[in-house]
């Protein structure tokens, strides 16, 4: 028992003095990060995170900021680029090489997809491939921060990570650009510029152990992008197979990532449309930041290119249409049927043709031009009742005087109703006021045998004459007996003719 006790005690002694020698480091070291992910190392998680959104396109400040802080605690490359010599990835591409071996067209799922090899191989493929996009980010910073001392303007003219780690190796440590070789790496008018600028950089020479760390990490870079190469290459090309319809709807990527997340074909079948367009979703921010900057609710499918082609006003309804249309894919695809995808790319032909509805320009209300005005002489209506209706209204002699003003004299004004109105040129014209003129067409007509009672009256004593008032003459003088003479030789004549004493009966 005493040697237990004194076991027990030496280690408790050793303990403390580990304890103490951490602190003291701790406190001669730089200051800790204020990410606890960072200062422990990035995880798979936090990388496999990173990926996704590069792969979705969705790289933020944020996780800019996390890259960085990666980075900087990062001692060589191998150290945060986990995969890029595990055994891990090295045995997915050998499954992936002996699976290729074998033409797509050669093979046949029987019974449930979850127990086909290659669909196995997929799902693993496909969360590699997020690991693989995430470290390929973090090398790619490292390798811009270990080669700005050589040539600090690069990273401004080559965009592309790959590109840059050709680049640098191409490049090295040379002094003189132009004798670098450069074509099939970049565009003609991209190497005049990286050439020219490179001979008038601010950068110095790299010592040994720095161009070998740049080396490293390019070789690393190249090394990581190639392996994404064959995987992505690999379930495009074994996604048709496994899932037809899916793939004709939202892409070989999108729909991996999809069966990923649902645990298989059959579970993703039975989700519905609503829970299908939150798939993928992150649960956690990846790099222990604020996530007041991330898409609520945008899972898998909102990042898939169906979605990203359409402006962002109309990505929220293309997302659930889309998701509705996945729903219906899957489930014929867990079924086995339509294996030729032609129920999915129906589905993707309606799909493009709302999008396109929903985006065409609104129709143009078309001004209506005004009618050609018609200058010719217009109908009106006329004849004996309309003058005869017009007359009461015509404009009399006395009114037009009134409203009539000669030139060079004043107008006499008279007191109308409390209003003083002027009287124009009444008054003032010479002579007598003109009659109106009445229209002979406009009078009515007499038939004749009512003249008579029109004649003047018959009791006239001999000898006086009549004075008559014509519209033609005015005042008339005339002989009545002229007129009664007339009369009575008329009636003599038709009574001698009818009731003379000579005339026989007919």
């Amino acid at each position: 028992m005493a040697f237990d006790d004194d076991l027990l005690a030496e280690l408790d002694e050793l303990g403390d003095d580990v304890a103490d020698e951490s602190m003291d480091a701790g406190d001669a070291g730089a200051p800790a990060q204020p990410n606890e992910h960072v200062a422990a190392g990035p995880t798979s998680a936090d990388i496999s995170a990173l990926g996704e959104a590069s792969n979705s396109g969705r790289i933020d400040e944020e996780h800019e900021a996390f890259i960085g802080q990666v980075v900087s605690t990062a001692a060589s490359v191998f150290s945060i680029a986990q995969h890029a010599q595990s055994s891990e990835l090295s045995a997915l591409l050998d499954e992936i090489a002996q699976s290729q071996a074998v033409p797509a067209e050669h093979k046949k799922i029987i019974g449930r997809v979850e127990d086909d090899p290659d669909y196995r191989l997929v799902l693993r493929a496909n969360e590699m491939s997020a690991a693989v996009a995430g470290e390929i980010l973090v090398v790619h910073r490292f390798l811009l921060d270990h080669y700005k001392t050589r040539f600090p303007e690069l990273e401004t003219l080559v965009r592309s990570p790959v590109d840059y780690a050709r680049t640098v190796k191409a490049i090295g440590d040379a002094a003189d650009l132009s004798r670098v070789g450069l074509a099939g790496i970049l565009p003609n008018a991209t190497q005049m510029v990286v050439t020219v600028t490179g001979s008038t950089t601010s950068g110095r020479q790299l010592a040994a152990d720095e161009l070998q760390r740049v080396d490293e990490a390019a070789d690393c870079l190249l090394g990581l992008s190639q392996a994404k190469h064959r995987i992505v290459g690999f379930i495009e090309t074994r996604m048709p197979l496994i899932a037809p319809n899916v793939t004709a709807v939202v892409g070989a990527s999108t729909a991996a990532q999809l069966i990923v997340e649902a645990g298989g074909i059959t579970a993703l079948s039975k989700i519905p449309a609503c829970n299908i367009q939150v798939l993928g979703k992150s649960q956690h921010t990846a790099v222990g930041l604020s996530s007041l900057t991330s898409k609520r609710h945008a899972g898998a499918i909102y990042y898939s290119d169906a979605v990203r082609s359409v402006p962002e006003d109309f990505r929220d309804k293309m997302v659930r249409k889309l998701s509705a249309k996945c729903a219906l894919a899957v489930r014929i695809d867990s079924q086995h049927e339509a294996r030729d995808g032609a129920l999915g790319q129906r589905f993707r032909a309606e799909l493009d043709a709302q999008v396109e509805k929903l985006l065409e320009a609104a129709p143009v209300n078309a001004v209506k031009p005004l009618p050609v005005p018609d200058e010719g002489p217009k109908r009106r209506r006329g004849g004996r009742k309309v003058r005869k209706a017009k007359e009461p209204y015509m404009a009399t002699e006395l009114q037009k005087q009134r409203d009539r003003l000669q030139f060079g004299r004043f107008q006499e004004e008279v007191v109308v109703m409390d209003e003083m109105e002027g009287a124009g040129m009444l008054g003032q014209s010479a002579g007598r006021i003109r009659a109106t003129q009445l229209n002979n067409r406009a009078k009515a007509k007499v038939a004749k045998k009512y003249e008579k009672y029109m004649k003047a009256p018959r009791s006239v004593v001999p000898g006086t004459a009549s004075l008559a008032f014509t519209p033609v003459q005015g005042f008339e003088l005339a002989n009545p007996q002229s007129s009664d003479a007339h009369v009575n030789k008329k009636a003599k004549t038709t009574d001698s003719r009818y009731f003379a004493s000579s005339t026989p009966f007919l």
